[in-house]
């Protein structure tokens, strides 16, 4: 009878396995960073990440696929003079498994829970270029992170009942998300016309800090790709206000290209702004810099290679 249970559910197991689909994605990168705060005070570190990403769906009769995504990720940054984890984004380091995002998909409607995308961090022109080998503290992400958002590095808002819906017909695209935390409801519209795509978001929130409208535009000029995205952050006098950031991109070659923004935002000290290089190696990898004046009168600096796999 043992033996007869253990064939069964090896069978069984076997079955499950062949029916579901598992892949893996992600990147490493490593090199170094420079960071100087307004005191005048520098430090030089080495910088690295791996980001192992799995994503596992199974299809069920009716044609609804379910999944799960969740990432395992190691990363190593020097301190950043003048900035704590709460203030930057990128950071803090560590190793370990992140949240899981759950979801159900069928045509162009997707519902997520857990470890949610959230509304305004997926909107178009949130993140309309990725400066660097780093990021360099992403000024100009104009919602500037003060709504759900999926969290590489921990529980993110699956710790407080994250959810979401998605939906995508044609060149419209809405995407609604909520979470416990501030108890944040999140909307953002997009619309792609002549190579043009166009985006409003709002939150309703508790926090007088979070992002209340947002808005954006991006193209291209035929020489380079442009957005102009704009964010009201809650209240000036509660250390909010608005956000406005340009960036675009720039080929100079087969296999190099130039990035350049410049943001600024009441909460800033002085106007931010950049400029990076990315130069394609083939095969996945790439050489990788950039330099940033920050809004809160620090610089930043980086060089480095990157790989996706």
């Amino acid at each position: 009878m043992k033996k007869v249970l253990f064939a069964t559910t090896a069978l069984v197991a076997t079955a499950s396995v062949a029916a579901a689909d598992v892949s893996f994605s992600g990147y490493g990168r490593f090199g170094v960073i420079f960071s100087e705060n307004a005191a005048g005070e520098d430090s030089t570190d080495v910088t690295s990440r791996f980001r192992l990403q799995i994503d596992a769906t199974a299809e069920s009769d009716a044609g609804v696929t379910f999944g799960a995504r969740a990432r395992i990720q190691q990363a190593e940054r020097g301190e950043l003079l003048g900035v704590t984890d709460a203030e930057d984004h990128e950071a803090g380091g560590g190793t370990g498994l992140n949240g899981v995002r759950f979801f159900a998909r069928s045509g162009g409607l997707e519902v997520g829970v857990g470890n949610i995308f959230g509304a305004l961090e997926f909107m178009p022109g949130m993140y309309p270029i990725d400066l660097g080998l780093t990021g360099l503290g992403y000024d100009y992400t104009a919602y500037n992170f003060r709504g759900d958002f999926y969290e590489s590095d921990g529980a993110g808002a699956s710790g407080s009942n994250g959810v979401e819906v998605l939906y995508s017909a044609g060149d419209l695209s809405v995407h609604v998300s909520a979470s416990d935390t501030n108890d944040r409801i999140a909307a953002h519209v997009a619309y792609t016309w002549n190579g043009w795509t166009f985006a409003l978001g709002a939150q309703d929130s508790d926090s007088d800090t979070d992002t209340e409208f947002a808005a954006s535009v991006g193209g291209s000029f035929g020489i380079a790709d442009v957005t102009l995205a704009y964010a009201k952050n809650g209240d000036e006098a509660d250390g909010g206000g608005d956000h406005v950031v340009l960036t675009g991109r720039f080929d100079v070659g087969a296999a190099t290209n130039i990035e350049v923004y410049v943001a600024d935002a009441d909460y800033f000290t002085e106007t931010s702004y950049g400029i990076d290089f990315n130069h394609d190696l083939g095969g996945g990898t790439s050489i990788r810099g950039g330099i940033a004046s920050r809004g809160n009168d620090s610089t930043r600096a980086d060089l480095g290679v990157r790989f996706n796999f």
